[in-house]
């Protein structure tokens, strides 16, 4: 079967260290490309990772006619920039979330990326392609807990680093873009709708000017979702799902240890049971996802309907934080 061959837009930490390798060990892609600012540095992260070419600028990489994909794990704010560029160069494009900086950058994106119908884009929320995360939606669905009523999740990790880009608030960092937005994303799956209201409360770092923590609630027409996320608090995960009749728990929901099985925990009325994964790393799992939509002319794991809708969410949040905000 044909590989798709995956170009990357930038040496950015996730893509060396995760999805790079991840991609690497699929059934249906292959590394064949990576660019970057200086042809040295593509070439060194080239070497490192086996990656037969390596392109001193994103240009280049776009118009090699050897690469079918494009991985575009840039800052935020030139996501809808270069995701426009590849789909130019006739590239399908994996796009790191969030997509844009606002909803409307999004529309925009969607908008033209009309013109190339041939072409798949999709965001990279690669937490839905987990297994634990689909028998999660299964249990949701099925009504195996009952109505489902309530989601709680928390997301954080420490970085002060005033050099990386998620604490610059021009190139799109803070908390809620960098990972607010996972517990947005899975709050709008489980309720397979969209919120009614949002109610945001944020705090901005006072050098930076992004914000460090926010919590959000969501009202959905038959229960609410609270959330909160930090990137200035003791690194740590969690996910709770209260339906009428029992609770769905999950440690670690957005990168568990992917050399470790994974478990579930799931009540119903006064019974636990503890369901296991075997190991598996999701982000090969969305790549081979997303090849299969090219290769099938399929749906893409995440559309870009779906990420202006999320992006709608993050905005009510920001403009109207510390104030109930109407969908």
């Amino acid at each position: 079967m044909k590989k798709i061959r995956f170009g990357v837009l930038s040496t950015a930490k996730i893509g060396v260290q995760k999805v790079i390798p991840a991609i690497q060990n699929s059934e249906l892609c292959e590394v064949t490309a990576i660019s970057s600012r200086t042809t040295e540095r593509a070439q060194s992260v080239a070497d490192e990772l086996s990656i037969p070419k390596a392109y001193g600028s994103y240009e280049e990489l776009l118009n090699d006619p050897d690469v079918d994909a494009i991985y575009n794990p840039l800052p935020n704010n030139l996501h809808v920039t270069w995701s426009i560029k590849a789909l130019e160069a006739g590239k399908h494009v994996l796009c790191e979330k969030p997509v844009g900086m606002d909803a409307e950058e999004v529309r925009q994106l969607e908008a033209i990326s009309h013109n190339f119908p041939g072409l798949k884009i999709s965001e990279a929320f690669m937490y839905r392609q987990h297994p634990r995360w689909k028998r999660t939606v299964e249990l949701v669905r099925s009504g195996e807990i009952g109505d489902l009523k309530a989601i709680h999740s928390f997301f954080s990790y420490y970085n002060d680093d005033p050099e990386n880009y998620r604490n610059s608030a021009h190139m799109g960092g803070g908390g809620l873009m960098d990972i607010g937005c996972y517990s947005i994303s899975l709050s709008r799956l489980l309720f397979n709708s969209e919120p009614v209201a949002v109610h945001g409360e944020l705090e901005y770092d006072p050098e930076f000017k992004t914000d460090r923590l926010a919590s959000g609630l969501l009202r959905f027409e038959n229960g609410t979702s609270v959330f909160t996320c930090s990137t200035q608090a003791f690194k740590d995960q969690y996910l709770k799902v209260y339906g009428t009749k029992g609770r769905i728990e999950m440690n670690w929901p957005f990168n568990p240890d992917f050399t470790q099985k994974t478990v579930l925990r799931i009540t119903v009325h006064d019974t636990e049971t503890v369901e296991e994964f075997d190991p598996c790393d999701h982000f090969t799992l969305q790549a081979d996802a997303f090849a299969t939509a090219i290769l099938e002319d399929g749906p893409v794991p995440v559309p870009l309907e779906d990420s202006i809708r999320n992006m709608e969410v993050i905005d009510a949040m920001r403009s109207e934080s510390g104030a109930a905000h109407s969908m």
